[in-house]
This record gives C-alpha cells, sequence and structure tokens, in this order.
C-alpha cells in the first residue's frame, strides 16, 4: 500500500502506544485469493492456510475475511489454533495438519475440526473414540510420498487402505500429501509424488474408500504444476502475497500484492563526529558526521540482528541503511543524506512509500532464507492494525 506524505506527519494509530506497528491490508489478501483461483481454477476447491497467526498477519481477522470471499476450507498446524477460529466465529471445515495429539481429540471433535492422520496409532485412537460416542469421524489420511517427513509410506497403502477398513468409525473422506520441491522445475520428484499419490488414491477406492477430497497442491504446486490441481489445493504463503522466493522463478504466474507492512517513526535525531561510534560494540564507527535517526523496533519485534549494518529502511520514500547492532528494542539508521528527516517521520521496515520498497523476500535473501520466516517473525508487541483502523 502507498503511504503518503500526511501518513508521515499524521499521528500513530494509537497514540498511547509505542509507534511501531504491522498494517494488514485485507483488500490485498482477498485480491490475491481470487487472483490465484482465477490462474489455477474456479473447479476445485480451496484450502486456505492459516497457521502460524496467518503467517504472522493475524489469522482470526484473515480467516474471517477469507471466508467471506468464498474460501472452502482453513488448514492450521494445531488444535489450539482450530479452536481459535472456531470461537472467532469461522464456520468453514478446518483441516488440523499437525493431527490431534491422544488428550485432545474430544476438544477437537467439540469443535468439528478434522485431523489430518498420519499413523495407525493416531487413527486406532480416534477410532476408539468414534465408537464410544456412537459417530463416525471424519479424518483425511496423509501419506509420504517424499517430503520424508510426516505421512504414512507411501509403499504401505495397500495395507493402510486394508487395515483402515477394520475401523468403522473413522471416514475416510480426505486423502492427501505434501511436496517437497514443488518450486524447482529442474526437480523430477514432484512428478514422482504425483504418480505415488494417484497409486494411493487406487488403491483405496479398490478397498471401497471414496474420499472427497484429493489434496496434493500447496502454493508452488499449485501455480506450477497443474498435473497436482486434484480436487483440493492448500494456499499458504501466495495468499499473503509472498511469492517472490517460493514460487520458481520465469513461470506464469498470478498477480500478488502483499498484505503486511511494517511501520514505525524516527524517535530522535542527533550528529555524531567522524570516528564516533554507534550502537554495541562499536560495530559502526563514522566516517563523516553524521545523522543518527533511533527508530523504536529491534529484535525482539523481529526485526533479525543478522541486519545490523547491512539492512535498510524508509524514510521520505528513500533508503536509509541500518548503522550499528539492532538491540533489542531499538534500531540506528544514518538519515545524513536526508536532510528533511524529522522526529516522529514515518519509517517503513517492510513496505513501500512514495515508490521506494523492501518486502520481505528482499529481507529474506539478505538472510539466507525465506519470506516466510520474515513474517511469521515479527512478534506479538507489534500489534496488528487493519488498514482501515488507521488511515487519516
Amino acid at each position: 500500500m502507498e503511504t503518503s506524505h500526511s501518513d508521515r506527519t499524521s499521528a500513530h494509530p494509537n497514540p498511547e502506544n509505542r509507534p511501531t506497528w504491522a498494517e494488514i491490508d485485507l483488500e490485498a489478501l482477498a485480491f490475491n485469493y481470487h487472483s490465484v483461483r482465477s490462474f489455477v481454477g474456479k473447479g476445485i476447491r480451496y484450502l486456505a492456510v492459516v497457521k502460524a497467526d496467518a503467517y504472522g498477519h493475524g489469522a482470526l481477522k484473515c480467516a474471517r475475511r477469507l471466508q467471506d470471499e468464498g474460501v472452502d476450507w482453513f488448514g492450521v498446524a494445531t488444535v489450539e489454533e482450530g479452536v481459535e477460529l472456531r470461537q472467532g466465529g469461522i464456520s468453514r471445515p478446518i483441516l488440523v495438519m499437525g493431527g490431534f495429539w491422544p488428550g485432545q481429540i474430544r476438544i477437537g471433535l467439540d469443535n468439528t475440526l478434522t485431523p489430518a492422520v498420519f499413523t495407525i496409532e493416531q487413527a486406532s485412537s480416534i477410532d476408539r473414540v468414534a465408537n464410544e460416542i456412537g459417530t463416525k469421524i471424519d479424518v483425511h489420511l496423509k501419506f509420504d510420498t517424499g517430503m520424508g517427513r510426516l505421512g504414512f509410506p507411501f509403499e504401505k497403502a495397500g495395507e493402510i487402505a486394508a487395515e483402515l477398513t477394520q475401523m468403522k468409525g473413522l471416514k475416510i473422506d480426505g486423502l492427501m500429501t505434501h511436496f517437497a520441491s514443488a518450486d524447482d522445475l529442474e526437480c523430477d520428484l514432484t512428478g514422482r509424488q504425483i504418480e505415488r499419490f494417484e497409486l494411493i488414491v487406487k488403491l483405496f477406492r479398490e478397498k471401497g474408500f471414496e474420499p472427497s477430497y484429493l489434496d496434493l497442491a500447496n502454493s508452488p504446486g499449485a501455480v506450477a504444476h497443474p498435473a497436482s490441481r486434484s480436487g483440493m489445493v492448500r494456499l499458504g504463503g501466495v495468499l499473503y502475497g509472498l511469492g517472490g522466493d517460493v514460487l520458481p522463478q520465469g513461470i506464469e504466474a498470478p498477480e500478488l500484492r502483499p498484505v503486511m507492512s511494517v511501520r514505525s517513526r524516527i524517535a530522535q535525531l542527533k550528529t555524531i563526529r567522524t570516528g564516533d561510534s554507534v550502537g554495541y560494540s562499536q560495530t559502526f564507527v563514522a566516517t563523516r558526521e553524521t545523522r543518527i535517526a533511533s527508530v523504536p523496533i529491534g529484535y525482539h519485534d523481529g526485526l533479525r540482528r543478522n541486519l545490523s549494518n547491512t539492512g535498510n529502511m524508509i524514510v521520505r520514500g528513500r533508503s536509509a541503511p541500518i548503522v550499528g547492532r539492532i538491540s533489542m528494542d531499538w534500531t540506528t539508521i544514518d538519515v545524513t543524506d536526508i536532510c528533511e528527516a524529522s522526529v516522529g517521520d514515518l519509517v517503513t521496515v517492510i513496505g513501500s512509500d512514495s515508490g521506494s520498497e523492501i518486502n520481505a523476500e528482499d529481507i529474506a535473501r539478505e538472510l539466507g532464507t525465506i519470506s516466510y520466516e520474515i513474517t511469521c517473525g515479527i512478534r506479538d508487541r507489534v500489534p496488528r492494525i487493519i488498514s482501515e483502523e488507521y488511515r487519516p
């Protein structure tokens, strides 16, 4: 979202708080969902992954908007995340992709959550509870077709299907797997995973199972591998505009817009002399008379300390390098070349201002990680504010 000069001089969204916050643009979230849906196709179902607090964007507010936009399912990692959505008014089906732990089965059922099941022990525990209360419980079975992480071994699909025919309390409503390298078009593993999954589906149908949902594709799978669009796709990072370092490069892809921006304000300005240092351990020493701005955001807020002396922020539409060590609560930037910079000016940590932009992918590239880790890392101390709540 472009920031105007009036934003730079307006009050913080809540003037009683520290002036550091994350803006969440739900219009961009809705745009991304419809953009991907139009690109992938409208004849399948869509699961929105809102685990990890919607990749740091705020799970409940994002889920409410996506539910209004017509998303079919939601995906979370834990029962606790699913319960939060239910208590917040989310009525669409919710898949707990990390499954139910033994002590959570009843609370999962009480909140109409659907578990991913990836061991016979899990299946037996849920079947036992279903028989105790006299019902059938919907489950989605997760198979490991090449990720090497969670899932029934694909080689044993026939044996597992035969064993599950004896568990009368379970309804096998979905079969799923997870791609390991869908973002790498040079790797042939994705094709082999699709073939293995198709065999699993065949073996289960031969045992009399008719799952409603066949679920292979994550975000890069859905965009880059049409053969994986089988019944339902799971959209994660692309919903939040995080495609630049997750989708394969050089392919046709849907338009995406960033959903999160992180802002702060200049709290103090001072001029230091040539030879003076800034911050812990004197890692920055001025080679000229330098104007330093102190900004109230630090590594406890999720601004990674590894950006010390390498990262940048934006002030009045211009890049201001981070100088000195990022500390727990503060960061210092060099605004010598932004002579009009003033106390109270808006500082953009992630986002755009007057044509300049720093996105999560840029920061991730500098740190050798992915954009998901950047947005997930923005801590709870940084309040999430919906765009309509702060526009002047």
